[in-house]
């Protein structure tokens, strides 16, 4: 680390709009340095704070500052006191001033955070099998309803089957890996497309249990006007303004903030000081919460609607927790939780809609890793209840009170959570769309002893018998 002697202390002056009027060496530079100009405003972040509290509170402050160039992390000393002249500015002078080179770059993004910025971008994301066959999918793209509507008919198809890979001479099989990244085209889109796979594997498993599949773009779609809707349309559109209008308009931008914050927080555009990482997370997970806060509040607006269906099939409950333990595996492996779903060969045939059994299966498995200390586990357990199929998440978290079980299914309900995290509509929303499918959601707990999630939806006879034809779910 190089130390520069400043004997006398270097000086500098600011106006009232916190204005960098004059700057002796080594601060002039490393104004410049940082993207400002001399005379202008403060680009060092450490010092504008620094100022602006000075000049706010009317007091002298001496503390150390850092600040980080191309090449070099600068670590100083400094004195702010507002100026007695009358001017609304303050006086700073320099004690003292060390430059150190900066670190190597890190690695390459892992495979995690190359994930994270992949999902926070796209805007078509299915879940795949181990054969790369669609077993859901969900998109809010206007240029990709044709897409997302053909590939939820076509459950159980290669992706691939569903649009054109550059490059690609033949269909499958082909190995994930050479699909990963690929580009596409998508009909009815006049947009370039990437697709990115990411595995989904347990612990010690070197063969892929299933896949994410995620399509972006690096173009925005443009909104198209529509032409003024007869009054059949405009009664849907104000029943559903928040799904149809709002969410659609906010979530890519939303998206591509939360993409560019989790960029500079990774490192990955370059050499970054810890404490503008730091601001960086707080961006992305506030972003993370305004998306999830959308996707809440567009499936209340939908379960809340006169005209609310679902569409029940004959599925798989063991296949289908398999599958939500494994979207959430990778959130339950950052706090050291295992998740122990039904076994494979195990099945428990049920009459209900895939997409919403899903749905909420997510959401109690993410809500037991939420509420799971460290180093905890979460078991998935199957069982039938005459004509019901019942499906059991329970955790080792602190548990619920009497009080809090009666009002756990409440909308808006957070039990008590003074954190920043969840809109309390997941179990509100979960519950009916579950009694939509003539079943149910309850809660078994006491504190300190965990919770237990009970979901029942219809049981399948005909399937548990042997006399129907198979799943039409894997």
């Amino acid at each position: 680390m190089a130390a520069v002697a400043l004997p006398g202390g270097a000086l500098a002056l600011t106006d009232g709009g916190d204005c960098l009027l004059s700057a002796d060496e080594p601060l002039a530079s490393l104004q410049r340095q940082c993207g400002g100009e001399l005379p202008g405003m403060i680009a060092i972040p450490a010092l504008l704070e620094a100022v602006r509290k000075a000049r706010r509170y009317q007091l002298k402050l001496a503390r150390p500052i850092t600040a980080q160039t191309l090449s070099e992390t600068i670590s100083a000393w400094v004195e702010v006191e507002p100026r007695a002249d009358g001017d609304q500015g303050c006086e700073i002078r320099l004690g003292s001033w060390h430059a150190a080179p900066l670190p190597p770059e890190e690695e390459a993004p892992t495979a995690e955070q190359s994930g994270f910025i992949d999902r926070q971008a796209a805007e078509l994301s299915a879940v795949l099998d181990q054969d790369q066959n669609v077993l859901a999918v969900s998109s809010n793209a206007a240029d990709l309803e044709q897409l997302a509507a053909a590939m939820e008919q076509g459950i159980g198809c290669h992706w691939t089957s569903f649009v054109s890979v550059a490059g690609l001479e033949h269909r499958h099989p082909i190995h994930w890996r050479l699909l990963d990244g690929a580009r596409v085209t998508v009909e009815g889109s006049e947009r370039e497309w990437r697709a990115a796979l990411h595995p989904r594997q347990t612990a010690g498993s070197a063969t892929p249990e299933g896949f994410e599949l995620l399509l972006v773009s690096n173009t925005p779609l443009v909104p198209q006007l529509a032409p003024e809707p007869d009054d059949a349309i405009a009664t849907r559109r104000r029943n559903y303004i928040i799904g149809q209008e709002i969410a659609p308009a906010l979530r890519q931008p939303i998206a591509r903030i939360i993409a560019n914050a989790e960029t500079i927080r990774a490192k990955l555009a370059g050499p970054l000081s810890d404490d503008y990482a730091r601001y960086a997370s707080d961006i992305a997970n506030a972003g993370q919460l305004l998306l999830g806060l959308l996707q809440d509040l567009s499936d209340l607006e939908v379960v809340e609607s006169e005209d609310f269906s679902v569409a029940p099939d004959r599925i798989d409950l063991a296949a289908v927790a398999r599958q939500a333990a494994g979207i959430i595996s990778g959130r339950a492996r950052e706090k050291a939780i295992s998740i122990d779903p039904p076994r494979h060969g195990e099945t428990l045939p049920a009459v209900a809609e895939f997409r919403r059994v899903l749905q909420i299966l997510i959401n109690l498995i993410g809500n037991a890793v939420n509420y799971s200390p460290p180093n905890s586990q979460i078991w998935i357990r199957l069982e039938r209840q005459g004509d019901m199929a019942s499906i059991l998440v329970a955790d080792q978290g602190p548990g619920l009170s009497a009080e809090q079980a009666l009002v756990a299914f409440d909308k808006f309900e957070r039990l008590g959570r003074s954190d920043e995290n969840g809109s309390g509509l997941g179990l509100y929303i979960s519950r009916k769309l579950a009694r939509a499918m003539h079943g149910d959601l309850t809660v078994d707990s006491a504190p300190g002893q965990g919770a237990r999630f009970m979901l029942t939806v219809p049981y399948d006879r005909e399937a548990g018998e042997g006399t129907s034809p198979p799943f039409s779910q894997p």
